[in-house]
């Protein structure tokens, strides 16, 4: 399973891929949403990790234009803002779940199974092969 992994705060990006890594994943990191947006373009992902409070561009904004390209990969916001319309602000761009930081680590591996569990069954549900499952309408 391959997972992007968008957080700009290095000890945490360190701390969460080396978590994902240990516990089977393959993880890419990008620390700007620009560069996240070029990963989401050129790499097929099972489910994208995106903090909400990027440099540049927010994890709102990267939600929703990988929304546009078509990106169908399900994402989960990780954030510490934590007003219930700041969570449906995340929701409504795109977002298939939210994890608000700090958060414990059993929950998040849980969420993480669960979001690309998701996402293999969309994909089994269309009856899309995996390596056209970036490219949905």
């Amino acid at each position: 399973m391959r997972i992007l992994l968008v957080e700009d705060e290095r000890k945490v990006a360190s701390f969460i891929a080396r978590t994902l890594r240990e516990n089977a994943y393959a993880v890419d990191v990008a620390d700007t949403g620009e560069k996240a947006l070029e990963l989401g373009r050129d790499v097929s992902y099972d489910a994208i990790l995106l903090d909400v409070r990027l440099p540049g561009m927010s994890g709102i904004e990267v939600c929703r234009e990988l929304r546009q390209r078509g990106v169908e990969a399900p994402v989960m916001m990780l954030t510490a803002r934590t007003l219930v319309e700041q969570r449906v602000e995340g929701l409504d761009a795109g977002a298939d779940d939210y994890l608000t930081k700090p958060f414990v680590l059993a929950e998040f591996l849980a969420r993480v199974r669960a979001l690309v569990r998701r996402g293999f069954s969309w994909i089994a549900i269309a009856g899309v092969p995996l390596a056209a499952r970036k490219s949905f309408p």
